[in-house]
């Protein structure tokens, strides 16, 4: 029996007909319905349904883009992204330049028997901030870093939900760290640590970020000093070029995060964000800090430090980008799974808020 939710005629935004390609809440509407249909059209698959029995083509029909490529995992052949063109009807004659010609989505988890193994692999690996040495993030990459230089990073979307999220932010990062900077829709994307953000004490929660950023900047500081005293590690991150400030070469590229305080997965960049900036006004180096303990993962540098990884190999950690447009969820939500749910973002009763920040 299919669900409810994957029927667009049941819960999708059919209520936006007259799409203005200027409004931001219609574009938020739209990225998150084109993820959606990448779920289903996995659904589809594993379902076999087919013909008038698939349910996915609403979910991008309904918009005018045309699914033209699908992205396929070489583990479990499942589909876990695809690459949509934007077909307006005939009669419109000129395409809005705030639309996108093309759209890269990419699905989260999907919690059933036929593909829950291989999408709780990749889950481990962003808990262990090895996303990027993955089949799947590889093919994702290679789709979207063909589809920026044949198309141009401003003719192309990014978007994704939770583990989705969590790969077109990697692979925007890995453009914008070049130079390219795609418009990246980024909905509950993963943050790899303790939820801070679900401690009501104010004081509690600021300390404990403040003492985790210590922790951190500290264990950083420890193995550049052990990176100094090995040659071989010191000609590595020579030809890695690691001497280049990673934030500063972000800093341009401004991707949308949505994000619910009930979802304990991606709260925290709420306070990630808050906590930069008071640790900026403390002065005393705490800014300075704050900027080292950022660009590493604490569980990445406690491995490091025990030998279990390799130093050179230890990356930022996949959710830490110095700037982004921040769109916080307030309404009330049932429960977790409704938090973290792609469902919320093209719904019309949401009280949403919305923050810039520049790092500076």
């Amino acid at each position: 029996m299919a669900s409810d939710r994957e029927d667009f005629t049941l819960c999708g935004p059919s209520h936006l007909t007259n799409l203005d390609w200027a409004n931001e809440n219609h574009q938020r509407c739209v990225a998150a319905c084109l993820v959606q249909g990448i779920y289903i059209v996995e659904r589809d698959r594993q379902l076999q349904r087919e013909g008038s029995q698939a349910l996915a083509s609403p979910w991008w029909d309904f918009f005018h883009f045309k699914l033209i490529r699908r992205l396929i995992d070489d583990a479990d052949f499942s589909i876990f992204g695809a690459i949509y063109e934007l077909k307006p009807p005939q009669q419109d004659t000129a395409v809005d330049s705030k639309a996108p010609r093309y759209v890269i989505a990419f699905r989260g988890t999907l919690t059933k028997p036929d593909s829950i193994s291989r999408d709780l692999e990749l889950d481990i690996h962003i808990i262990r901030n090895g996303l990027h040495r993955t089949s799947r993030f590889e093919i994702a990459m290679q789709a979207v870093r063909s589809m920026a230089t044949s198309v141009g990073a401003s003719n192309l979307w990014l978007t994704g939900h939770s583990m989705g999220a969590a790969m077109a932010l990697l692979a925007g990062k890995t453009l914008a760290k070049t130079g390219v900077y795609v418009k990246s829709f980024l909905f509950n994307p993963p943050f790899v640590s303790p939820p801070i953000e679900r401690i009501s004490n104010e004081r509690v929660r600021s300390g404990l970020r403040i003492a985790g950023s210590l922790v951190t900047a500290g264990l950083a500081f420890s193995r550049t000093l052990k990176q100094a005293q090995q040659p071989q590690l010191q000609q590595q991150l020579q030809e890695r070029n690691l001497s280049e400030d990673p934030l500063k070469a972000l800093s341009l590229w401004l991707p949308e995060v949505h994000v619910n305080p009930g979802d304990h997965l991606c709260s925290e960049y709420i306070g990630f964000f808050e906590h930069r900036g008071n640790m900026e006004q403390l002065g005393y180096g705490a800014g300075i800090v704050e900027r080292m303990a950022m660009q590493h993962s604490l569980g990445g540098l406690l491995m490091d430090a025990m030998g279990v990884s390799n130093a050179v190999d230890v990356q930022e950690p996949v959710h830490v980008i110095p700037s982004a447009k921040l769109i916080v969820n307030r309404t009330a939500s049932e429960d977790y799974k409704e938090a973290h749910g792609i469902h919320q973002w093209w719904r019309e009763d949401q009280d949403l808020v919305s923050n810039i920040y520049l790092f500076k």
